[in-house]
């Protein structure tokens, strides 16, 4: 019942605003979200790293061949086997950072009823994470998922289509303010598709290849049933710090008393119509939006991830500063630097 509501139409209506138009306008937008995140942001990870002196690291990265001076400690000896050539193992600087973004555009998120749609906040919360992260030569990249092809409608009842791993895309982890724009305007030109996607895939994405440690983090509504993203949640927190940014619209907890409400589900095409006159429904509701709440803070919980939860009806950049700076505190309590 939760996700019914949670998912009514948001088909464009006479009068509103063309996509592609509002496709073109993504750079603009972007430029006020980076202005707005740099004011509010900046100055918040000043220290991140215990050492102010760059070291040879202690990473593993690639291999290349040896030159007279290098530690004989640091030889590699499978490559050198394999190519009977002496070969060294380069090493990563501590102090560079790799993060990874999980960006779900399914069709569920393209719904909002507060000042924002979940849409927009998903793309506001990957500006903030770039501008936090893209310092200090740290790369960061993304894989990105939207809904699949919906098959054409039959005549008679429509028939919802089967879920699916939907699209996938993934953009290249790089360092540079110039790179992470690029990634930002890629991921706010993505189309959002109707049709089922499959968040559990999408995570899985950032689990292959395997990669050196480093941050992982997942932006998305999480309406999917957990047993879809639990396990994969679970195996990319072995090797990566993880943080999970939970987007909630209010009429996902709670339904309005405006009488009969029709609620189209855009990854189905299953329509209902719901009386919200009766305050028993309306009771169920919210009953049952808080379980299915309760049921994916349990999971997130149980992957050993961050958990931050945004609203379309908040300020969420004030709620991502009291975070950022909650765990900044958490990070460094009973320490001195």
């Amino acid at each position: 019942m939760a996700r019914a509501a949670a998912v009514t139409s948001t088909t464009p209506r006479p009068g509103e605003p063309d996509p592609l138009a509002a496709t073109n306008r993504s750079g603009a937008v972007l430029s006020r979200l980076q202005l707005l995140v740099t004011r509010k942001l900046d100055g918040l990870l000043q220290g991140d790293y215990a050492g102010l002196l760059p070291g040879p690291g202690s990473e593993a990265g690639e291999s290349r061949e040896y030159r007279p001076g290098d530690d004989v400690r640091r030889m590699d000896w499978p490559v050198t086997a394999r190519t009977t050539t002496p070969h060294v193992r380069r090493t990563v600087a501590d102090r560079e950072l790799e993060t990874w973004l999980a960006v779900d555009l399914s069709a569920s998120l393209d719904f909002g009823t507060g000042r924002w749609l979940k849409r927009d906040v998903v793309i506001a919360a990957a500006a903030a994470i770039t501008h936090l992260t893209v310092r200090g030569g740290n790369r960061i990249g993304a894989v990105v998922g939207s809904g699949g092809d919906v098959p054409a409608p039959r005549r008679g009842r429509r028939q919802p289509p089967p879920a699916g791993p939907g699209r996938l895309a993934r953009l290249p982890a790089r360092s540079g303010r110039k790179e992470a724009q690029g990634m930002l305007r890629a991921i706010a030109g993505t189309e959002i598709r109707p049709g089922r996607g499959d968040l559990g895939a999408l995570i899985d994405m950032l689990n292959r290849p395997p990669r050196r440690r480093g941050v992982a983090v997942v932006i998305s509504d999480f309406l999917a049933p957990p047993a879809q993203w639990a396990r994969p949640l679970r195996k990319l927190r072995v090797r990566q710090d993880l943080l999970a940014i939970e987007v909630v619209d209010p009429r996902e907890l709670e339904l309005p008393d405006v009488g009969v409400l029709p609620v189209i589900d855009p990854e189905t095409g299953e329509l209902h119509e719901v009386q919200t006159a009766d305050p028993s429904l309306r009771h169920r509701y919210a009953a049952a939006a808080a379980a299915q709440r309760a049921e994916i803070s349990a999971a997130l919980r149980a992957a050993g991830a961050a958990h931050l939860r945004l609203r379309t009806d908040r300020d969420w950049l004030l709620d991502m500063v009291r975070f950022v700076a909650a765990q900044r505190h958490a990070r460094t309590r009973g320490t001195t630097r």
